[in-house]
C-alpha cells in the first residue's frame, strides 16, 4: 500500500523525473528493437539475394559409366528440385569460320547441348546479344575470336570423327560462365577454373546427334549434367542456409551411391553470405549497444539528479516507521513503473521506425525472432531501470543513516574509481587489447570455404568497448579535476560574462563539481557516440561505392573479346559519348615473373588517374600521381604486388625481366622492367599478384597495342545511360558493365547492403540523446536545486544573479562537453574503423566527415541548453514566496 502511496505522489508531484526517466529506457529499448528489427531483415536480404544471384541452383554431373537418365529420375525425386535438365557437355578440337577467302580458327572449345525450355527455366544463364536465343547460339568470345555473325556457319571438330557444321541463329552473353563450367567435386575453393574462351551450345537432339558417336569413342570428352533449382524454404540467416543447402546436397550424393556429383552453386554463393551476415551482427554490437549504453546513463543521470531529495524522503519515512523492506519496495515499485512505461512506449516507437523506414512494423522476418528481439530490448530496458533507480535506492536504505540522509551540505569526496585510477587503468588495457588484435590484422570473423561453423575474434571488441569505459570515467576526472584546481581560471573566464560575481560562481561550481562532471561526461558522451556513428556510416558509403568502382574498373568498363584487335585510339570515340567524363585504355595481358604466371596492366600515366579515381592507399613507395608520373618519365618502371616483392626478394630499382607473348610469333620473351613501387589494389585487378606498367613501352616491346577494356568515368548517376551508349557504339564485341549493375552483382557482400535505414535510426536516436543529454539533464539538475535559488532570492539576489549561476553552469556543460567529445569520439571512430576493417575493402585512406548532420548535432545540443537554461531562468523572476512554497 505505501508504494502505491509513493508512486501517486511522484506522479503528482515529481512527474518530470518519471517521465524522463521513462523516456530513457524507451530510447534504449527503442533503439535495440529498431537495429533488431534491421539486422533480421539483413540476414533475410543477404539470404535472398545469394539465392537470385544464382543462375542455375544446382549442378549433378554424371560419373563415368552412370546413365545420364537414371540419374535425372533420382534427381528429379529428390525433394525440393524444380526444372530438372539434362545437358551436355561436348568437348572441341576447335572451331572453323570460312567467309570468302579468309578462313578464321581458334583452339579447343566445349558445345553444350540445351533443352529447349532451358532459356526458360534459367532466364540468367545466358543473354541474347544478336538473333533470338533458340537453336545454335554462338558464345560472344567465340563470335569474336571467328569474327562470326547470325547467319554465318560454322564448323567445330571431333577427335577421330568428321568435322560438323551449322548455321549461327544467334550470339549469346553467358554471364554464369565461372560456374557453368566449374570443376565439379573440386575440394571447396578449388572448384574455380577459367571457363573456356570458345562455346557452342546447340539444341538437345542436335547434340545428341553430333556427340553421341563421340561419346563411344572418346568418353572422356563428353560429359552430361542435371542442372535444377532448389525450392525448398531457405532460414533467414545465411549460415543456417548454408549448413542446410549443403547438408541436401550430399544427401543427395549419397542417394545417387556414386553415380554423380553435386556441384553447389547455390550453396557457394550463401558460403560468401554467411560471413557477411556475421559481420552485420557485429555492426549492431559496435553501433547500437553503445547508444543503448547511453540511454541506460542518460536514464541513471535523470534518477540521480533527484538522489539528494530521494535520501530526505526515505530519513522522513525511516523516522515515521518505514522499514528497509518498505523503502525496498518503493524503488522497485519506482523501477517497474518506468520500466513497463518505456519500454511500452519503446516498442511503440520501433513499431513506427520498422514501418517508416524498413516497411514492416514487425521486430524479425520471423515469430521467433520477432519475440526474441522484442523480450530481449524488454529485458535491457528492465536492466537499465533496476540499476539506475532500484538499485541506488537499496544502497541508500541500506549504508545512509537518518541523519546523512537529511545532510544537505557535505564534504565532496572522489569516487573510489577515481582514487584507484580506474580509468586510466582501462585506457591502457584497451590500448593493449588494440596492438593485441591488430597484428592478426583486425580478421574479427574467420569462415573457412566450405564449412558451416565461423568464428569470431571477440577478443577484438573488447578494445573499442574499455575505450568506450575509460574513456568516459577519464572525461569525468578531467572535469572534476578542473573545476576543483582550475577555479582561479574559471573565474577569470566568467568575468567575462559575469562581472564580479564569477569568483562566488567559480566557488559554486566547484563544490557541485560532482553534478556539474555528470553533465559534461553524458554530453561528451552523447557526441562521441553521434559522431562515430556518423563518421563510421558515412566512410561505410563512401567506401561501399569506392568497392563497387574498384570491383568494376571504373564508372563504366568496356571489355574488348580476346582476339579483338582494338587501338587505343578507340578512346577518342568513346570519349564523345554524351555523358562521357574522361576514357582509358587499358591494356590487360599476361606476363610471366619467373615460374609464375600473373595479370599484367598497362595503362596511360596520363589518363589512368582521373579515369579511374586512383588513391593513394592503393600504393607503396609514392602517391597515384607520384607513381604514375614514373611511368611516363620511366617508361620500362613496373609497379608489382607486396606477394611478389616478398617472394623475390626484390629491392627499388631492382631489374624484372618479365615474359611476354610477341605480338607475332606468340612465342613469350624476356623483357626488361624495374621496379619502381608496390601496387596493392587496381581497378579490375584480382587480389593477389599483378603487375602495372606503361602501355606504350609494353607495345613498343610485344609489337601490339591491343587494348583490353576501356575505363571510361562518368557522372555517378549516369552510369547506366553511358553504358548503353557505350554498347551500342562497340557492339557486340565488347562486354558494357556499369557500376550501378555491379552494386547490385556484389549481392550478398555488406556492401549492398543498403545502410541508409540503421543509419537513420542511429542517427535519429543520436540528435534525441544529444538533446536530452544536454538540455534535460540540465533542467532537471536545475530543478532540483530550486532550494539553492529560493534561498538565494530569500537573501536578495537578484534575477541576473541567478541567471549568472545558471547560463555559467550551462556554458560549462555544453561547451566542455562537446570539445572534449570531439577529441574522444576521434579515438574511438578510428578504433572502429581499424576493428572494423574487414567491412571496409579496400580499407579507407580517410574518413568521410558528415559536417552537415554533425553541426546539427551541435546545434540541437546549444538549443536544448538555451530552452532549458532559459525556462530555469524565468522560473527564478518567479516571487521568492512562491518559490519557498513550492519546496
Amino acid at each position: 500500500m505505501l508504494s502505491v502511496t509513493w508512486l501517486g505522489g511522484l506522479i503528482r508531484r515529481r512527474p518530470g523525473r518519471l517521465i524522463a526517466s521513462a523516456l530513457g529506457v524507451a530510447l534504449a529499448v527503442g533503439l535495440l528493437a529498431s537495429i533488431g528489427t534491421f539486422l533480421s531483415a539483413s540476414k533475410s536480404v543477404m539470404t535472398q539475394r545469394a539465392a537470385n544471384s544464382v543462375a542455375v541452383d544446382w549442378q549433378i554431373e554424371t560419373q563415368q559409366g552412370a546413365s545420364p537418365s537414371s540419374v535425372l529420375d533420382t534427381v528429379k525425386q529428390f525433394p525440393g528440385l524444380t526444372n530438372t535438365a539434362l545437358v551436355g557437355f561436348g568437348q572441341t578440337t576447335g572451331f572453323t569460320l570460312v567467309s570468302g577467302d579468309t578462313t578464321q580458327s581458334t583452339g579447343p572449345g566445349v558445345v553444350l547441348g540445351l533443352p529447349a525450355s532451358y532459356v526458360a527455366s534459367y532466364p540468367d544463364s545466358l543473354r541474347a546479344l544478336a538473333g533470338a536465343p533458340h537453336g545454335v547460339l554462338l558464345a560472344q568470345q567465340t563470335a569474336a575470336n571467328l569474327r562470326a555473325a547470325v547467319g554465318d556457319t560454322v564448323t567445330f571438330g571431333r577427335a577421330g570423327l568428321p568435322d560438323v557444321s551449322v548455321r549461327v541463329d544467334a550470339v549469346v552473353d553467358l554471364p554464369a560462365a565461372d560456374s557453368l563450367f566449374q570443376k565439379v567435386g573440386a575440394p571447396a575453393g578449388a572448384q574455380a577454373k577459367a571457363p573456356p574462351d570458345n562455346v557452342l551450345l546447340l539444341p538437345n537432339e542436335v547434340w545428341h546427334q553430333y556427340f553421341d558417336p563421340l561419346a563411344v569413342v572418346r568418353p572422356d570428352l563428353v560429359t552430361t549434367q542435371v542442372h535444377a533449382r532448389f525450392t525448398q524454404p531457405l532460414p533467414d540467416d545465411p549460415s543456417a542456409a548454408f549448413a542446410r543447402v549443403e547438408s541436401q546436397g550430399r544427401n543427395l550424393e549419397l542417394q545417387l551411391a556414386g553415380h554423380g556429383l553435386v556441384g553447389n552453386n547455390l550453396g557457394a554463393e550463401l558460403d560468401k553470405a554467411r560471413s557477411d551476415s556475421l559481420y552485420a551482427q557485429i555492426l549492431f554490437l559496435f553501433l547500437g549497444v553503445p547508444g543503448a549504453v547511453l540511454a541506460g546513463l542518460l536514464t541513471a543521470t535523470v534518477a540521480a539528479s533527484g538522489a539528494d531529495r530521494r535520501r530526505r524522503d526515505q530519513a522522513l519515512l525511516r523516522a515515521r516507521g518505514a522499514t528497509l523492506r518498505q523503502l525496498v519496495r518503493i524503488g522497485l515499485s519506482e523501477a517497474v513503473l518506468v520500466t513497463v512505461v518505456g519500454s511500452a512506449l519503446g516498442i511503440i516507437i520501433a513499431l513506427m521506425i520498422g514501418a517508416l523506414l524498413f516497411g514492416s512494423a514487425t521486430f524479425g522476418t520471423t515469430a521467433a525472432t520477432a519475440t526474441l528481439w522484442v523480450i530481449g530490448s524488454i529485458v535491457a530496458g528492465s536492466l537499465i531501470a533496476a540499476l539506475a533507480i532500484a538499485w541506488p535506492a537499496w544502497r541508500d536504505a541500506r549504508e545512509t543513516t537518518v541523519v546523512a540522509s537529511r545532510r544537505t551540505v557535505g564534504r565532496a569526496t572522489e569516487p573510489r574509481w577515481m582514487r584507484w585510477r580506474v580509468d586510466v587503468l582501462f585506457i591502457g588495457a584497451s590500448l593493449l587489447v588494440f596492438w593485441l588484435t591488430s597484428r592478426n590484422g583486425f580478421k574479427l570473423v574467420l569462415a573457412a570455404e566450405g564449412v558451416p561453423t565461423i568464428s569470431v575474434n571477440y577478443w577484438a571488441f573488447l578494445g573499442p568497448a574499455l575505450a568506450w569505459i575509460g574513456g568516459g570515467l577519464f572525461l569525468w576526472r578531467l572535469a572534476t579535476t578542473g573545476l576543483r584546481r582550475g577555479r582561479g581560471l574559471l573565474s577569470r573566464v566568467l568575468k567575462q560574462f559575469t562581472g564580479g560575481l564569477s569568483t562566488t560562481i567559480a566557488a559554486s561550481m566547484s563544490r557541485q563539481r560532482q553534478m556539474l562532471a555528470r553533465g559534461l561526461t553524458l554530453v561528451a558522451l552523447t557526441a562521441v557516440f553521434a559522431g562515430s556513428t556518423a563518421v563510421f556510416n558515412s566512410t561505410y558509403r563512401a567506401q561501399a561505392e569506392v568497392d563497387a568502382v574498384l570491383s568494376n574498373g571504373a564508372m563504366v568498363t568496356a571489355i574488348q573479346s580476346p582476339g579483338q584487335d582494338v587501338a587505343p585510339a578507340k578512346a577518342k570515340d568513346l570519349a564523345r559519348i554524351p555523358g562521357v567524363r574522361s576514357v582509358t585504355a587499358l591494356q590487360h595481358r599476361y606476363a610471366y615473373v619467373g615460374a609464375d604466371l600473373q595479370d599484367l596492366y598497362g595503362v596511360d600515366p596520363a589518363t589512368i588517374v582521373k579515369a579511374t579515381k586512383l588513391r593513394n592507399n592503393y600504393f607503396q613507395g609514392g602517391t597515384a600521381k607520384q607513381l604514375m608520373a614514373k611511368l611516363a618519365t620511366q617508361p620500362n618502371a613496373a609497379l608489382v604486388s607486396l606477394e611478389t616483392v616478398k617472394d623475390f626478394q626484390l629491392s627499388p630499382g631492382d631489374t624484372i625481366n618479365l615474359r611476354l607473348q610477341d605480338g607475332k610469333t606468340k612465342q613469350f620473351r624476356p623483357v626488361p622492367f624495374t621496379y619502381a613501387g608496390v601496387v596493392e589494389e587496381f581497378p579490375s585487378a584480382p587480389s593477389d599478384s599483378f603487375i602495372v606498367v606503361n602501355a606504350a613501352y609494353v607495345a613498343q616491346q610485344t609489337g601490339t597495342a591491343t587494348v583490353g577494356s576501356f575505363l571510361i568515368d562518368t557522372s555517378p548517376g549516369d552510369s547506366t545511360a553511358v553504358a548503353g551508349r557505350v554498347q551500342k557504339v562497340l557492339g557486340t564485341t565488347a562486354v558494357v558493365r556499369d557500376v550501378a549493375s555491379k552494386r547490385r552483382k556484389i549481392g550478398t557482400s555488406l556492401t549492398a547492403v543498403e545502410l541508409g535505414g540503421l543509419t537513420k535510426v542511429e542517427l535519429g536516436f543520436a540528435l534525441v540523446l544529444a538533446a536530452a543529454a544536454s538540455g534535460l539533464v540540465l533542467w532537471l539538475g536545475f530543478t532540483e536545486r530550486k532550494r539553492t535559488y529560493a534561498i538565494a532570492a530569500a537573501l536578495g539576489a537578484k534575477p541576473r544573479h541567478l541567471a549568472g549561476f545558471i547560463w555559467s553552469e550551462a556554458l560549462f556543460v555544453t561547451v566542455g562537453g562537446l570539445v572534449l567529445g570531439v577529441v574522444c569520439g576521434w579515438g574511438i571512430t578510428h578504433m572502429m574503423v581499424k576493428v572494423l576493417t574487414g567491412v571496409f575493402d579496400p580499407p579507407p585512406s580517410s574518413y568521410s566527415v558528415p559536417w552537415g548532420y554533425l553541426g546539427l548535432v551541435g546545434a540541437i545540443v546549444v538549443v536544448a541548453v538555451i530552452i532549458a537554461s532559459g525556462a530555469i531562468t524565468r522560473s527564478t523572476r518567479r516571487p521568492t514566496i512562491d518559490m519557498l512554497r513550492d519546496l
